[in-house]
């Protein structure tokens, strides 16, 4: 049985991006990808560290799963709950998944204390998703719909109406349009595109999919 929340939109990274802040001349960098693995995550963890093998500190954050099963984080020798964690509650608020950022701090001489670097770890992972291409995945069906040359009119206008774009069509002695179609909107589109085609559209479902938007 699927959870509650199963069938509820979510956000993925399409390309990771790259964040910089400074904070009384201490760098903080942050970079950004998709990862699907606890051991992509790793990877990408030693390969910061390898690339920025003379900072003083790579502290990271990571979000796994459509529901955000595994979460992890690392102060990476900052003082406790003032790295990992605050890169972490960016993460949960952005609503994505599968995704890790790792800041670099390059340390400037002069002490932040608690409040300073949670503010700098926070806005620096910040400035590495507003880096980032973020897409939202959606829960629902691929929609085949075979119509007429009078019905495609009124098919494409009531898709148009709902925000739904074509992903293929086929234009022959009928039109064949593919789209993608949230879970939610299902029974809906089908009645839609039934009514306005006075039944003449052929419409065939597919099964649950994910698909980006």
């Amino acid at each position: 049985m699927e959870p509650d929340n199963y069938f509820e939109p979510y956000k993925i990274i399409e390309y990771g991006g790259m964040g910089e802040i400074e904070e009384k001349k201490s760098r903080f960098i942050a970079h950004v990808a998709a990862v699907s693995t606890e051991e992509e995550a790793l990877a990408f963890i030693e390969a910061k560290k390898k690339q920025f093998w003379d900072a003083r500190h790579n502290c990271y954050a990571y979000v796994l799963g459509e529901q955000a099963q595994t979460m992890r984080f690392s102060d990476d020798g900052e003082p406790t709950g003032t790295a990992g964690r605050p890169i972490l509650e960016v993460l949960v608020g952005s609503g994505i998944r599968n995704i890790i950022v790792v800041v670099t701090r390059y340390f400037g001489g002069t002490l932040l204390g608690t409040g300073g670097l949670v503010r700098a770890y926070t806005k620096a992972a910040q400035a590495g998703i507003a880096a980032s291409v973020v897409r939202t995945m959606c829960c629902g069906f691929e929609m085949s719909i075979v119509t007429d040359y009078n019905g495609i009119g009124k098919v494409q206008y009531l898709l148009g109406v709902r925000g739904i774009s074509t992903e293929d069509a086929d234009y022959g002695e009928q039109v064949t349009v593919r789209v993608n179609i949230p879970y939610e909107d299902k029974d809906g589109v089908i009645k839609q595109i039934t009514d306005a085609t006075a039944g003449k559209a052929m419409i065939t479902v597919s099964d649950i999919m994910w698909f980006k938007r």
